[in-house]
């Protein structure tokens, strides 16, 4: 009885202890394309180790950055979170995503948020369409793949956005963006300037 209620313990405080944190987005460099591809959830790979919220660890943004400028982001696309903190540090947040389905649609390095929007539209490239040549451009709503809101960084197509999808999170799942749950991202979205400095790694 006693190590039920331990473990129950753990469990609460584990919990509450996660949905206290703050977040930080990393970026790295190599050769991707991104924006999400429509059917992405048929390749996903399963993996119950990484899609574990135990696998999230805390980042210190001094390990990716000089200073914090005006907010930075950590996208870590090993453990599938993203880190947050604002402009003094007082608010650090983490957040589960989705991240490229593959090695060679993931590009890795420093970027930056250049622009926002709520309700984005979604068009595919021209490599998705090599893939998959019946896609099609999909206006805003709940069947866009980029969910509800979308930051875009200075990488040509590159984006952090929501899903519609929520089998997404935790899980390789894109052509190349940074996935999070529509909540997650209108929460991101509202704290996060043009100009924060993005690394993905």
């Amino acid at each position: 009885m006693s190590d039920t209620k331990f473990s129950r313990r753990r469990l609460l405080a584990t919990g509450a202890g996660f949905i206290a944190m703050p977040a930080i987005l990393h970026a790295e460099d190599s050769p991707a394309e991104s924006l999400e591809h429509p059917d992405a959830a048929r390749d996903y790979d399963v993996d119950p180790v990484r899609r574990n919220i135990s696998s999230f660890r805390q980042q210190k943004w001094q390990d990716h950055f000089d200073k914090l400028g005006v907010a930075s982001i950590v996208a870590d696309t090993t453990s599938r979170a993203l880190h947050y903190w604002n402009a003094d540090g007082t608010d650090y947040r983490i957040y589960p995503t989705s991240v490229p389905m593959t090695e060679d649609l993931t590009k890795r390095g420093y970027t930056k948020v250049v622009r926002k929007r709520v309700g984005p539209d979604w068009t595919p490239t021209q490599n998705m369409l090599k893939r998959d040549p019946t896609l099609t451009y999909m206006k805003p709503g709940p069947d866009n793949p980029l969910g509800t809101h979308a930051m875009y960084l200075d990488w040509p197509a590159y984006l952090i956005h929501g899903t519609q999808d929520t089998r997404k999170i935790g899980r390789r799942a894109s052509s190349g963006c940074i996935g999070l749950y529509n909540e997650s991202i209108e929460q991101l979205f509202e704290i996060t300037p043009i100009g924060t400095q993005v690394r993905i790694i």
